[in-house]
């Protein structure tokens, strides 16, 4: 686990050669085809031979949803152990992380047309009048969603509508049962914040220079697309899709998408504060393959 531009990838690969491993995406954006760039999806050659699972999995007009992670993911972990191979689960996406951790409240199915209807809302009332709402029917749930999460918040207000009862509440109802596996915790993330808000400025101009607008003007010319989509609302998508749309203007495109991405890192940052039993590594370590390798190595000899 860590936060965007930690160097998570990198090393995941380097221990999946060293462990026999396959490697897991516990990534929402990167479960999809044609958005690479942007996502700083790896490619083939610095996969260096290695499986990766949840990857390029699903078109960007799909969505994706914690539930069918679990799901998947669970599934490959069976799979890969019964392989005789290690798992590595590698991301940012700290709900789905939780979701496979401490399992899932069994929530209502996803209703399309509900859904429509809360996205037309948004767009003439705005997400933040609708976490407003939010907050007013489901207290624990305003403050536990960012205002800047229209995924989460268009979910919970979804599962009030529908049913009369709370998301807080149906979480409080149970949990399904947590995984079947010795699940060893990692964290890696830099030891300065604004050395990564750095790395994120940089990684992001890299991006365009890689030719982002273009990869996301593909998207935007498919006609099939919309920005309320869980791919399209994707730190710098968003940001490079309302530009393509006349909404902001480059230079401002290009502040927006830093700025977003510093804010998703920030609230990634929140989440592992709350991973007591992880062990955690400095990003900048230059031994940092060596010791992960070596503490994993001393956990499993415990097992």
């Amino acid at each position: 686990m860590g936060p965007t531009a930690s160097g998570k990838t990198r090393l995941a690969i380097q221990l999946a050669q060293a462990l026999n491993g396959e490697i897991i995406s516990v990534d929402s954006a990167l479960v999809y085809r044609g958005m690479d760039i942007g996502t700083a999806k790896p490619s083939l050659e610095e996969r260096a031979g290695v499986p990766h699972h949840l990857v390029d999995v699903l078109d960007p007009a799909e969505s994706f949803s914690t539930g069918q992670f679990r799901q998947q993911a669970l599934r490959l972990m069976a799979e890969i152990t019964g392989r005789g191979r290690m798992p590595l689960l590698v991301g940012g996406t700290m709900l789905y992380f939780n979701a496979l951790f401490n399992g899932l409240a069994e929530l209502p199915e996803a209703d399309e047309a509900m859904r429509r209807q809360i996205d037309a809302e948004a767009i003439s009332l705005g997400w933040a009048a609708l976490h407003e709402e939010l907050t007013r029917v489901d207290p624990q749930a305003g403050l536990r969603i960012h205002p800047n999460d229209p995924q989460r918040i268009q979910r919970a207000l979804e599962v009030y509508r529908l049913t009369g009862v709370t998301l807080s509440e149906w979480c409080s109802r149970g949990r399904s049962e947590p995984p079947p596996f010795n699940i060893i915790r990692f964290i890696v993330a830099p030891a300065n914040r604004p050395v990564l808000h750095e790395t994120i400025r940089k990684r992001f101009l890299s991006m365009l220079d890689q030719g982002l607008v273009e990869e996301v003007l593909t998207l935007y010319r498919r006609g099939d697309l919309h920005q309320n989509l869980p791919s399209i609302r994707a730190v710098g998508y968003r940001q490079v899709w309302a530009y393509l749309s006349g909404q902001l203007d480059y230079p401002q495109m290009v502040e927006r998408g830093i700025i977003a991405t510093r804010q998703f890192a920030k609230r990634q940052f929140t989440w592992l504060r709350r991973e007591e039993s992880a062990t955690r590594f400095l990003s900048e370590d230059p031994q940092l393959l060596e010791n992960v390798h070596r503490k994993i190595l001393g956990l499993i000899a415990r097992i």
